[in-house]
């Protein structure tokens, strides 16, 4: 790890509610790399076929996701003052897909969440 392990105490943690591939992490972490892949389809009319969202047929994917680019590593000392990382009452509404809510230190973090949303409406008529 870039920093030195502390320790991490929290007084109260509510969540109501996460998401896939999504976590609640109290301390520290070397490496986290959550990856969703979500197929949504919205109809005027609610009807489902068994055999629809088949991943495949749609390149968002399977296409290679842009890296970012790695600037040179840069030197640097930390001095932390306190042995403890202290939070209080923390209250977290949501966490979405493939991130994460963490009370620690992390070296590092690949995320990757991919979303297809279809929306299908009847024909002739305006949209809402």
């Amino acid at each position: 790890m870039a920093c030195a392990p502390r320790t991490s105490v929290v007084r109260s943690l509510k969540v109501n509610d996460t998401g896939y591939a999504s976590t609640v992490f109290i301390g520290d972490l070397i490496d986290f790399s959550p990856v969703t892949n979500v197929f949504a389809v919205q109809r005027e009319i609610p009807v489902f076929y068994g055999d629809e969202g088949h991943l495949s047929a749609y390149p968002i994917y399977s296409s290679p996701l842009p890296r970012a680019r790695l600037e040179p590593a840069v030197q640097m000392d930390v001095t932390n003052t306190s042995p403890v990382i202290c939070a209080g009452n923390v209250r977290v509404i949501a966490i979405s897909a493939a991130s994460m809510v963490q009370f620690g230190s992390v070296r590092s973090i690949r995320s990757e969440a991919r979303v297809k949303n279809i929306r299908q409406l009847l024909r002739g008529l305006p949209p809402k």
